[in-house]
């Protein structure tokens, strides 16, 4: 069986684990209608991605 030998220290143990941190949800304003959205997303508002109408908006306009 593969057992350890040494036990893991808490510093060794964290360093492997310093890139488990969540990143915060990155936002940029729609060039359309000004809203906050995600990058490369379309726009939930207005239904806008690079410049043009890809679907129509949620509000039913």
């Amino acid at each position: 069986m593969a057992v350890p030998k040494k036990k893991v220290s808490k510093s060794r143990r964290d360093m492997r684990r310093a890139h488990h941190a969540l990143r915060p949800i990155m936002l940029v304003e729609c060039k359309n209608c000004g809203e906050l959205k995600r990058p490369h997303h379309v726009c939930q508002a207005c239904g806008h991605y690079d410049g043009r109408e890809v679907v129509t908006p949620r509000g039913g306009a």
